[in-house]
């Protein structure tokens, strides 16, 4: 059997996976992404070079054992590890492997990378204009054993992508939504740090509507206070209080899934924020909802790419 060793490069952090044909061996988790470059060129090839060592020396494998390096997502933004620049949609599994771009980093290691580009919609106003890095690879690991015409895929993460497939499962259009940078960037850099606990894992579904709910109806700026009201003033509990928090941050990207077009909707993505959303669409929503496993999710990007790379048209 074939091994890779897959890099899924997002904005925050770095997954540096061994796979032995689509399961992994192991994983070595980066605690910084692409924007560490931003400060430090070095930061990120020299920590993918450690984790790529890692992985070999864990398996004791050479890297003449390596097929290739796949690697996708924020590492090919301008400030990545090899910017490149994406491919305009509607784009598939085709066009992601008619695009890959290969390169030997020998500052890095002997084997050759493969890096898979974003994917792009480029309209006549900001309304029909969208990118994305990364989403595009975990969503052909999602669609290899999902693909169902008339579907809307929610990835929730640092940067939530809400995709739409045509009936050749190419990404036709898309939204982005900053859910996780809000969620992280509200709790820790404003009065709302002293409310809202990141730790906790918990949600009270009624206090998750509610959030919801109250931003739809007065908007996100007012309802964000709200939290810290029901900290204060109504002592509510911190899973509580948390749950209103996320519910208020959801609320623009459930109204976008609730006006989208399609009947059925996959939600795949950070656990967090996938088990919340779910919780949100099955209150407010009649369309069908499949929640992807968190084992299938976790994986998704790297049986991703090497589906990518090995496509035969």
């Amino acid at each position: 059997m074939k091994h890779y060793i897959t890099v899924d490069g997002g904005t925050t952090n770095t997954r540096v996976t061994l796979m032995q044909a689509d399961t992994p061996l192991q994983t070595v988790r980066i605690p910084f992404g692409a924007r560490a470059s931003m400060t430090d060129p070095q930061a990120l090839p020299s920590a993918i070079k450690n984790a790529i060592d890692t992985l070999l020396n864990a398996h004791g494998l050479k890297e003449t054992e390596i097929e290739r390096i796949l690697a996708s997502g924020m590492i090919t933004c301008e400030f990545g590890l090899c910017p490149l620049p994406h491919i305009a949609a509607p784009a598939g599994i085709r066009e992601l492997h008619a695009s890959m771009h290969e390169v030997v980093m020998e500052s890095i290691s002997h084997i050759p990378f493969v890096f898979i580009r974003g994917v792009k919609t480029v309209g006549e106003t900001v309304a029909d204009t969208d990118m994305m890095r990364g989403e595009e690879t975990e969503l052909m690991g999602l669609l290899s054993s999902d693909l169902t015409p008339n579907t809307l895929y929610i990835l929730p993460g640092s940067h939530s992508k809400l995709i739409e497939t045509d009936h050749a499962g190419r990404i036709c259009r898309f939204a982005t939504m900053l859910t996780g940078e809000m969620i992280a960037s509200l709790a820790e850099g404003t009065i709302l740090k002293d409310a809202v606990d990141l730790s906790i894992t918990d949600r009270d579904p009624a206090f998750l509507l509610d959030g919801c709910k109250y931003a739809m109806e007065h908007g996100i700026n007012e309802a964000l206070f709200k939290v810290r009201i029901l900290k204060n003033l109504f002592s509510r509990t911190p899973v509580e209080v948390y749950s209103f928090f996320l519910g208020v941050i959801l609320s623009s990207e459930i109204q976008a899934i609730l006006r989208a077009t399609p009947t059925r909707v996959v939600i795949g993505g950070k656990a967090q924020i996938k088990k919340a959303t779910e919780c949100l669409l099955r209150s407010l929503s009649k369309k069908e909802i499949v929640t992807v496993s968190d084992a299938d999710v976790d994986v998704s990007s790297s049986r991703g790419a090497i589906r990518i790379y090995e496509y035969q048209k």
